[in-house]
């Protein structure tokens, strides 16, 4: 039997360039924060820089059962630069909550007492904040969605508004990226 074998090479090809082009996780956020390896770029990162960063999260997902993708970021940033070889000591990163994204930072029993599931998000924070990540919700998106601080996860902290915790970071050297 003679069968034409340039079907079976392409599969076999695009196999082994979608094996190439698989997310990694880690090494700072072990199981979020899945990033790309980009070989030999052009644009070559510093590895002798410090980054300072500030998240401006405003969105929430639809779903209360989802992660919070905007969060996740953070924990990218983590991965993408010390998978480049920049040292865990020079990262700095801070999260300013508000909007649809308040609720997404409540603590589980907060959450389901809410929506009736737990949050998905609160493992993602807690390792967050283990890696010295702020995590800071405006105090007027606390007050107009009703989430006390006492819903809030250990460690999260409220500021005057976002505004201000984004003005104060920024003057601090961090470099804000919305989202």
């Amino acid at each position: 039997m003679k069968y034409n074998r340039f079907p079976i090479l392409i599969c076999a090809l695009f196999s082994l360039f979608a094996l190439s082009q698989e997310k990694k996780a880690g090494p700072i956020i072990e199981n979020y924060g899945a990033v790309f390896t980009v070989e030999d770029p052009d644009f070559k990162t510093s590895v002798n820089e410090e980054f300072k960063v500030v998240f401006d999260v405003s969105v929430g997902p639809e779903s209360h059962e989802e992660i919070n993708k905007r969060i996740e970021t953070a924990a990218r940033f983590f991965n993408m630069h010390a998978q480049s070889g920049v040292p865990a000591t020079q990262l700095k990163a801070a999260l300013v909550i508000h909007g649809t994204a308040t609720t997404n930072i409540m603590n589980n029993e907060a959450h389901k007492k809410r929506f009736g599931v737990n949050n998905p998000n609160v493992d993602l924070l807690e390792v967050l904040m283990d890696n010295g990540v702020e995590i800071i919700l405006c105090g007027q998106s606390s007050k107009s969605r009703n989430v006390p601080k006492e819903d809030l996860i250990p460690g999260e902290k409220i500021a005057l508004s976002a505004m201000t915790a984004l003005i104060q970071l920024q003057n601090d050297g961090y470099r804000l990226m919305k989202l």
